[in-house]
């Protein structure tokens, strides 16, 4: 049930994507709640896994793999639609790219893509609960409040109420920043824990 979930957030995916570059102003603005709904999904997915007891590895990689194209398509859909720079796709795409291919060693050895993290501070980083619903809220604010910014932009430039436009695209900037900024933090520890785990693994073998 849990997978399915998971497995249900690429195709909402895709209608996202339809209505912020198809939908007229309403279609636009409709993209704002399907895209919470794509974010609070991934909080859902969890909570049934862990109260039906149907944690795996599977899904674990699925619900990783579903995080990763939501944020990459919204970051670069946001970026094609000039509402933020370029620079935020192409560091977050860096950032997960190598994060991934450094906790497939994890994968390889049978554990969970976590399952690497054994530090403290690397799991307080990483897997903690607070971290995660941070970095889940800075995204998720800064996903909706683009997609309400490019819905409000045509009937809004030019007229008295321009500045509600403006405000909600700053804000929206601003939050963009502080995700990627905790995308960068969340990443550091995987890569200086890969090190020790190919380090074990040689003395392993």
């Amino acid at each position: 049930m849990a997978n399915k979930v998971t497995l249900l957030r690429f195709p909402l995916l895709i209608a996202v994507i339809f209505l912020l570059y198809l939908g007229g102003v309403g279609g636009k603005l409709i993209a704002v709640p399907a895209i919470l709904l794509l974010i609070l999904m991934d909080t859902f997915d969890g909570i049934i896994a862990r109260s039906r007891n149907e944690t795996s590895l599977l899904g674990s990689v699925l619900d990783i793999a579903a995080d990763r194209a939501v944020e990459i398509i919204l970051w670069v859909c946001f970026a094609d639609l000039g509402l933020i720079p370029v620079a935020i796709p192409i560091i977050v795409i860096l950032r997960g790219v190598t994060v991934d291919a450094l906790r497939s060693l994890s994968v390889s050895s049978g554990k969970t893509p976590f399952g690497m993290m054994q530090s403290k501070w690397g799991r307080r980083l990483v897997v903690s609960k607070p971290m995660r619903t941070g970095y889940a809220v800075a995204k998720g604010v800064a996903f909706c409040g683009l997609a309400l910014a490019h819905g409000l932009q045509t009937p809004l430039m030019g007229t008295p109420h321009e500045f509600l436009w403006r405000a909600v695209w700053i804000f929206s900037s601003a939050v963009s920043w502080i995700a990627v900024v905790l995308c960068l933090m969340r990443g550091i520890p995987v890569f200086i824990e890969a090190r020790a785990f190919l380090h074990e693994s040689k003395g392993g073998a």
